[in-house]
């Protein structure tokens, strides 16, 4: 026959361990339903931007005019390749420098374009713009040409009739 005072029953355990337990669930719970009872402060201005940029869309569309006519090289290089060609910030090789240009210029324009459009070194793709590959490469042909290359600046493509 057991012994009934060598181990403690259940029923003895159970109700000290729910307490245990329960006791600081219920004080928990109503400490934060207290907390939260409050009026909620509306948000200031730099929270909701701060907000807003925190929950958008990852990817986003531009919608480009495509009536407009292609930029020209000096039009491209003053709207996006003169922010580092014309300081060399980044080592990027200044406007004009021949010596800097005449090492790029012997491989070539495709090589010079597809350089711009695919990025080197601290370049972003297309000069981190969304200016089109033909107005890239106008760009190229006029920094080049400024260098001492002899570049032809590529033509629009013939207009088709709607």
């Amino acid at each position: 026959m057991p012994d009934s005072t060598s181990s403690p029953s259940s029923k003895s355990l159970l109700i000290p361990s729910v307490l245990a337990f329960g006791i600081p669930l219920v004080l928990i719970l109503g400490v934060l339903m207290v907390a939260r009872s409050g009026p909620v402060p509306a948000p200031s201005p730099d929270e909701e931007r701060s907000i807003a940029q925190r929950i958008q869309k990852v990817g986003s569309v531009t919608v480009v005019e495509a009536s407009r006519d292609p930029l020209t090289g000096e039009q491209v290089f003053n709207a996006r390749c003169s922010a580092c060609h014309a300081t060399g910030a980044n080592n990027a090789p200044k406007f004009q420098d021949n010596s800097a240009w005449a090492p790029r210029i012997k491989q070539g324009f495709e090589t010079l374009i597809n350089s711009a459009l695919k990025g080197k070194n601290l370049m972003p793709p297309q000069g981190g713009s969304d200016l089109s590959e033909l107005e890239i490469a106008r760009g190229v042909a006029y920094m080049a040409n400024a260098a001492g290359a002899k570049f032809t600046e590529p033509a629009s493509p013939a207009k088709t009739a709607p």
